[in-house]
């Protein structure tokens, strides 16, 4: 190949391995493409009306669903305004880089943000949480905010153990729960966990294309919801529950309900979504079998160092002392047409990521973790070759 020519753009489908936006299957696509209709019509508010089912089924409550336009940021940025006031505290619970971008989102809205902090590796003592609240003797408190599967180190936060330390505190603070890339993945129960504000989004478990986010709110939050005094309107459920669909101010977007619609009947018909978690719970376990393997020789390894907090739907690796993660994505992306996840924030560089959630079987972890070890090969990465044997064995158990 001469120096002037172009290089080789790999052929095939991508296998796309990000942790989110994550697959979206093609009978999901195809129920995208519908035309335009009057966001009023009765068949529409019949779709709209089964989706708002399916989404509390999903989250395993009876309570309220507010949803919006807009990636799970604004998700995020919603159950703030709407539930708290400038001033107000609240504790964060430190997982990651997503945990501290809601706390900044928290102090740019005028609030006093408080963190219980933790090991990125091991994560958070459930016993600082509890200690953090039983201190709070005044009830400054108003909010703890718990990311339940952080994206970024692959590590999950178990719920029930948070609320079960706001009970042991006799805390009055309303928990919330980011579900971003755990709900439709791992299990999640917002009204048996007692979560009052539940984060999600559309582009992970649920398979959709990036921009659909949405709250789920228990009564007792609601009742705080009355006494809120910071800015809103397109996020104000007040002005939500005056419209006809009790969500969105301004237009719905049609098109992501008709394929919610569908990839509800995929998690809940054709699969069940308790299979859907044991998938994503045997994919996981096979990603981390090959990690752990390609760990000899100096290799790559687990950033998660904590087995009771491993992540089913996400796995990130930490690369040996001075070898660039981005330089290994850029191999696999451009000679092999695999999309690997990179670090964020401090991470950058350093971690690559694996997603295993949504629309993901067998072959394709297999045929992703076939190209990461060739990654590694061609870019002479030190790692015990072998990890795709690992992983064959986890999912042969």
């Amino acid at each position: 190949m001469s120096a002037t020519q172009p290089a080789r753009k790999p052929r095939g489908r991508q296998f796309f391995a990000n942790p989110g936006p994550t697959n979206i299957p093609d009978s999901v696509l195809l129920a995208g493409a519908h035309q335009t209709m009057d966001f009023n019509d009765p068949n529409f508010i019949e779709v709209y009306d089964g989706c708002i089912a399916g989404l509390k089924r999903i989250l395993k409550t009876e309570q309220n669903i507010f949803l919006y336009t807009g990636s799970g940021h604004a998700a995020w940025e919603a159950c703030l305004v709407n539930l708290l006031s400038a001033g107000d505290t609240i504790l964060i619970i430190e997982s990651g880089y997503f945990s501290i971008s809601w706390a900044k989102m928290a102090e740019d809205l005028g609030m006093e943000v408080r963190t219980v902090e933790a090991d990125w590796r091991r994560g958070v003592d459930i016993a600082a949480v509890k200690a953090a609240l039983a201190a709070d003797t005044g009830h400054a408190i108003k909010a703890v905010c718990v990311v339940h599967n952080e994206t970024a180190t692959g590590m999950m936060i178990p719920v029930p153990e948070v609320r079960a330390a706001i009970d042991a505190a006799g805390h009055p603070a309303l928990l919330m729960a980011d579900t971003i890339s755990s709900l439709g993945s791992l299990d999640f129960r917002m009204d048996e966990w007692g979560v009052d504000a539940a984060v999600g989004g559309s582009q992970k478990g649920l398979m959709l294309h990036t921009g659909m986010s949405f709250n789920g709110v228990s009564n007792k939050a609601m009742e705080v919801h009355k006494t809120s005094k910071l800015p809103k309107h397109y996020f104000n459920w007040t002005n939500m529950l005056a419209r006809p669909h009790k969500s969105f101010v301004g237009t719905v977007p049609i098109s992501f309900f008709y394929m919610l619609q569908e990839a509800l009947r995929l998690i809940e018909q054709e699969e069940g979504l308790e299979n859907v978690f044991l998938r994503h719970s045997r994919l996981a376990r096979a990603v981390r079998a090959a990690v752990q393997h390609w760990s000899g020789n100096n290799g790559p390894q687990l950033f998660c160092l904590n087995p009771s907090r491993y992540s089913d739907s996400v796995t990130a690796i930490m690369m040996p002392e001075g070898v660039n993660a981005d330089a290994l994505r850029a191999i696999a992306l451009q000679k092999y047409n695999v999309s690997l996840g990179g670090g964020l924030g401090p991470l950058g560089g350093k971690v690559f990521r694996i997603g295993h959630l949504g629309d993901l079987n067998e072959p394709m972890i297999l045929g992703t973790l076939a190209t990461v070890e060739l990654a590694m090969k061609v870019a002479g990465v030190p790692h015990a070759p072998g990890g795709v044997a690992a992983a064959i064995a986890s999912l042969a158990e």
